[in-house]
């Protein structure tokens, strides 16, 4: 079934108001936050090896709390690499300074 010439204007209407609109979602959402610094991989390193050691020493005293608390240091240091915190990164593309 075609649509009516009213019917086809507004959907035509409906389509640049939802191109335009989500140009406008794309600039303000995809502001990027940068990488990694030098500083955060450091302590990501170090939040990784205490919680693997943590973790082995959980284990080898039978305290499941120290285990889990290596655990934690370890996804600490995971998440601190992968999204780290704005005052631990640097631009990822020297356009992106404002």
């Amino acid at each position: 079934m075609p649509l009516s010439e009213q019917e086809q204007r507004l959907l035509d209407e409906m389509e640049r108001n939802l191109y335009h609109n989500e140009a406008d979602d794309v600039t303000t959402v995809g502001v990027r936050r940068g990488r990694a610094n030098a500083t955060a991989i450091v302590l990501s390193a170090l939040a990784l090896l205490v919680g693997l050691v943590l973790l082995v020493v959980g284990v080898i005293v039978r305290q499941p709390l120290v285990g889990i608390a290596g655990f934690i240091a370890m996804f600490l240091g995971v998440v601190l690499v992968v999204a780290p915190p704005l005052r631990f990164t640097v631009p990822s593309h020297p356009r992106s300074r404002r």
